[in-house]
């Protein structure tokens, strides 16, 4: 909403906390009161302040519990393409960034034996094309 609105950087904490109701508008307002106290500076910059939500709202282990999960991803009763969407849908999240190649062996290595057999051995470098000879397989 920020980049499409053009929200200056000084403007996205004012506008985003104006938002916040309930238990997100106490805790704000605690927050505020205990760096004050602290004679911490305010919050002032987009990344500081999801970083504080994620501290306050994200468990500690989430992170580890998301990583194991993408880890032990098998395809096992989902289709291709279902299996396909968790997997990239759990990287998103864990904001994972790695090479094609380490992408691919990630994905194969989930798959369901019969058809990670057939596609393995194929001289693959695009997870789309992958993807496709899958389908037909499926």
């Amino acid at each position: 909403m920020f980049a499409c609105h053009r929200v200056s950087e000084e403007r996205k904490i004012p506008l985003a906390t104006l938002s916040f109701q309930g238990n997100s508008m106490y805790w704000w307002t605690a927050l505020e009161r205990v760096r004050r106290l602290h004679k911490d500076p305010p919050i002032e910059y987009w990344n500081d302040l999801r970083g504080a939500l994620r501290s306050r709202h994200i468990p500690s282990y989430y992170n580890k519990e998301l990583m194991d999960k993408l880890q032990r991803l098998q395809q096992k009763t989902m289709s291709v393409e279902e299996y396909r969407q968790k997997m990239e849908l759990y990287m998103m999240i864990a904001s994972i960034r790695e090479s094609e190649t380490t992408t691919i062996a990630r994905f194969l290595s989930g798959l369901n034996l019969v058809i990670r057999d057939r596609v393995e051995l194929l001289p693959y470098r695009d997870l789309n094309l992958i993807l496709l000879e899958c389908m037909t397989l499926n």
